[in-house]
């Protein structure tokens, strides 16, 4: 009887052996970077907390630095979750999370910039402006961000290195 190699159902790569420490590192720089990320997304949200206020108005350069903040959250975030399935084969949950990390952050941008892309209420010679319908696209753009984390956790890894 001939039989079919069985095609895992997760995302293609190699694992390397889990070496018990070698995690440390890696989990240590990711949480330095969400931190640094953490710290440049409160400068841009609100900047009159470090006297850096210039305008009444949110304008480009505020989204930009609150977004830039979020792109290094996502990152940082990334890695330490990656980080937790070392040694492990990752599941379709895991990858769907992951895509849904960076599915969650261009729909972010994509809100906080509409007005400099020409699609939001204000047309392009005009100031940008940061309204509730960007403010809340952001915040959308957010929950789908964590929703991602929460599916890249490898709750399986844990409960299988108890035995």
């Amino acid at each position: 009887m001939k039989t079919t190699p069985s095609i895992p159902a997760s995302t293609p790569l190699e694992t390397s052996p889990r070496i018990a420490g070698s995690e440390t590192p890696r989990i240590r720089l990711s949480l330095a970077i969400t931190l640094l990320g953490l710290l440049i997304f409160a400068i841009g949200a609100k900047p009159d907390w470090f006297n850096l206020d210039r305008s009444p108005v949110v304008g480009f350069v505020q989204i930009a630095v609150f977004l830039l903040g979020l792109a290094i959250i996502c990152m940082g975030g990334y890695i330490g979750l990656l980080t937790l399935w070392w040694g492990y084969e990752r599941t379709i949950i895991s990858d769907i999370g992951a895509r849904l990390i960076g599915t969650g952050y261009v729909f972010a941008v994509f809100s906080g910039m509409a007005d400099i892309f020409g699609m939001g209420s204000q047309p392009p010679p005009q100031v940008p402006y940061f309204g509730p319908w960007q403010a809340s696209g952001v915040l959308i753009g957010q929950g789908v961000i964590a929703l991602g984390f929460l599916l890249l956790i490898p709750f399986h890894a844990h409960r299988s290195s108890r035995k």
